[in-house]
């Protein structure tokens, strides 16, 4: 497996446990009577702001995942994982790792500098492989 494959996998697992740490407070926050059933109306309350911040962190990630996997798949399918694509691969996952407790914290602006690292490192690896 590429460092890079690998790299995709250790953030396809970063994003359970993101949402492990989003669903339990969430459960406990709104009860299992809430978040078990079809959503079909609003929540009882809102949720805590911090539980809030590991929602809109693990959505984040779900977004970024998609570029990153993309970036992954042709470099890999391509055959042009290199140093540089290898770097870019584990920077993006430690950004993304570093990202969640920024959002939980609120890190100003330290939260976006850091999701700029990963967004960065993911579009090096397409450029990378485009040359």
């Amino acid at each position: 497996m590429t460092p890079e494959l690998t790299a995709l996998a250790l953030a396809g697992l970063l994003q359970a446990v993101q949402f492990h740490l989003f669903a339990i407070p969430a459960n406990l926050e709104l009860g299992t009577g809430y978040t078990s059933g079809p959503r079909d109306t609003p929540p009882p309350r809102p949720l805590s702001p911090l539980t809030g911040r590991l929602q809109r962190a693990m959505n984040n990630h779900f977004e970024g995942l998609i570029l990153f996997t993309l970036a992954v798949v042709v470099v890999t399918l391509g055959n042009q994982s290199t140093p540089l694509t290898q770097y870019a691969a584990w920077t993006y996952l430690a950004a993304r790792v570093l990202y969640i407790p920024a959002y939980a914290a609120g890190w100003r602006p330290w939260r976006s500098a850091i999701w700029a690292v990963g967004f960065f490192a993911t579009l090096t690896m397409i450029v990378a492989a485009l040359v």
